[in-house]
């Protein structure tokens, strides 16, 4: 493989054919016998917590709901009493470290849309928590092929997931090409490896421009050096809604994440505040002692650029980072927090909240040029949304996005979508965000001017 795009993301490329090659045969092997521990247990030290799951009621009859244990994941199968044959798959977001695994059902209303329309639909824990992908992309396939065990081989089988399910869902298209009929990632972390470039650029920046070095963070990070670089920036005054306190740095902080976090955009002003204390937890030390249980080891600045450079000239006096564990940011492997490489085979929609600065709009801008340059671009159609807080959609954005991708992947009817490269203009995002929800004052959606 070639070097690929080293000043963006520091990894390798290799063209689209090539890629799906190497992924398939990078898929890790579980040779018969040598796991220890019962395929229906946790691996150790890790409990389950997943309570009886009530049927839903779908015309007036019960659904059937099947629970358990496989591949040391918990799922939830529940499968309609009219069941179209076709399967939908659920990808959760990140769980922190704690060690219980647990099971989301389909949020934003799409668990009851699911078995309305005649899906089945199913969700694993994952066999570990943390930021820990692979074991996300290897779960959500074991749980669907039990699926088809324990009924029969489904005529489709979709994917769909939230934040770091979004990872899932991207890495899953490519590590089995033709497993899955179509992808709906929403809030979804498409960038991959680059949104830890993201939370380092901040708290590095952050520093140079309070001029208080505090890299590696010490213990005291967010109880010391945080508060003195909020002071020095006039941010810890910065409340969402209330003035803009920020003097002359800390305004060129916000700018900077800002262009970090997809470019000059509806509702990024008034979402700074939301994120800016929470960006800087990010940059705490970690003790985890594995790639999943602390993810900053694959981020780097070393080639970024930073805009504007002014009044501060920050590209000259940042502290640049290496990655500490260059090995793993590299590899084209599942490893536990693998690269994406846009290379889908299949119809993907995505949703991306436009304040999100969590996983941030950039992460959508990230897949476009991935799939742009290595892919086939009429497969991803993208939609962004008028919210803050990150996965903030409603029933209404969620099911729409669905209905859409449904009828894409069945009748070849490629939905409308937005233009992620330029999202500028006063009224991005109003194509796809939802009105009722706007009207009624729902969440963060009044931190933007009302859509014509």
């Amino acid at each position: 493989m070639g070097l690929r795009s080293i000043p963006r993301r520091l990894r390798l490329f290799a063209p689209a054919a090539a890629v799906a090659l190497a992924l398939t045969a990078a898929a890790p092997a579980r040779p018969a016998g040598a796991d220890p521990v019962p395929d229906d247990q946790p691996l150790p030290g890790y409990t389950i917590s997943n309570p009886p799951l009530d049927p839903a009621v779908v015309g007036g009859v019960r659904s059937r709901v099947l629970q358990g244990v496989h591949g040391h994941a918990a799922y939830d199968i529940e499968v309609p009493p009219k069941w179209n044959g076709e399967l939908v798959m659920w990808a959760h977001g990140y769980r922190g470290d704690g060690k219980v695994l647990t099971v989301d059902t389909p949020p934003f209303s799409l668990r009851q849309k699911f078995l309305d329309e005649g899906y089945a639909w199913a969700a694993s824990s994952y066999s570990a928590n943390g930021y820990d992908v692979r074991a996300g992309v290897l779960g959500t396939r074991d749980l669907a092929l039990l699926f088809t065990g324990r009924f029969r081989r489904p005529g489709r089988t979709f994917i769909t997931g939230a934040s770091m399910g979004g990872h899932v869902i991207g890495r899953s298209l490519e590590q089995y090409p033709g497993f899955y009929a179509g992808g709906l990632p929403m809030c979804g972390v498409l960038g991959d490896q680059s949104l830890f470039d993201f939370f380092l650029d901040y708290n590095l920046v952050a520093q140079d421009l309070a001029g208080l070095d505090a890299y590696p963070a010490p213990a005291d990070y967010l109880t010391n050096a945080v508060p003195r670089i909020e002071q020095a920036l006039g941010l810890d005054g910065l409340r969402p809604g209330g003035p803009d306190t920020a003097n002359g740095r800390g305004r060129q902080l916000r700018a900077i994440t800002i262009n970090r976090s997809g470019g000059d955009r509806p509702g990024a002003v008034a979402s700074f505040p939301l994120w800016k204390d929470f960006l800087f937890t990010l940059g705490a030390s970690s003790a985890g002692d594995s790639l999943a249980a602390d993810p900053g080891r694959l981020a780097t600045n070393l080639f970024t650029r930073y805009a504007p450079d002014s009044p501060e000239q920050v590209n000259r006096t940042v502290e640049r980072v290496p990655p500490a564990d260059p090995r793993d940011r590299l590899s084209p492997a599942l490893t536990q927090i693998p690269q994406i490489f846009g290379v889908p085979t299949v119809p993907v929609l995505s949703l991306h909240g436009l304040g999100d600065m969590f996983v941030p709009f950039s992460m959508e801008q990230a897949y476009r040029s991935d799939v742009t340059r290595h892919g086939d671009p009429r497969l991803l159609v993208q939609r962004a949304v008028r919210t803050s807080q990150h996965c903030e959609f409603s029933a209404a954005e969620a099911g729409s996005a669905w209905d859409d991708l449904a009828a894409w992947v069945h009748r070849g009817v490629r939905p409308a979508g937005d233009d992620v490269w330029h999202p500028s203009a006063a009224d991005f995002g109003c194509r796809f965000s939802d009105r009722a929800a706007y009207l009624a004052g729902s969440g963060t959606r009044r931190l933007y001017s009302p859509c014509p």
